[in-house]
């Protein structure tokens, strides 16, 4: 199959295919897997602070850096920036 968005070839694997049929979907994908990711992650709001989402300014709780946050921070909370934050995530 040709994708509609970048033209190139892809295969539509038995797999999607039964998947396609136990979801009732009736149309065949326009898209290579590639592009139907990219359109979804376009769709939600083109990711981190993306589309309509509201960015609020926070000072970094742990090293005092200004970044912002997808979410309102509530008083008397630790609120971390992207690096602390990814720190204590590993």
């Amino acid at each position: 199959m040709v994708c509609r968005d970048c033209g190139n070839e892809f295969t539509w694997t038995a797999g999607e295919q039964e998947f396609y049929k136990q979801k009732g979907f009736d149309n065949k994908p326009s898209r290579c897997p590639d592009c139907r990711k990219k359109k979804k992650f376009e769709k939600a709001g083109g990711g981190f602070g993306g589309g309509d989402r509201q960015s609020f300014e926070i000072t970094c709780s742990q090293c005092g850096a200004k970044d912002t946050v997808p979410f309102q921070p509530r008083e008397g909370r630790d609120v971390l920036c992207r690096n602390c934050f990814s720190k204590t995530r590993s």
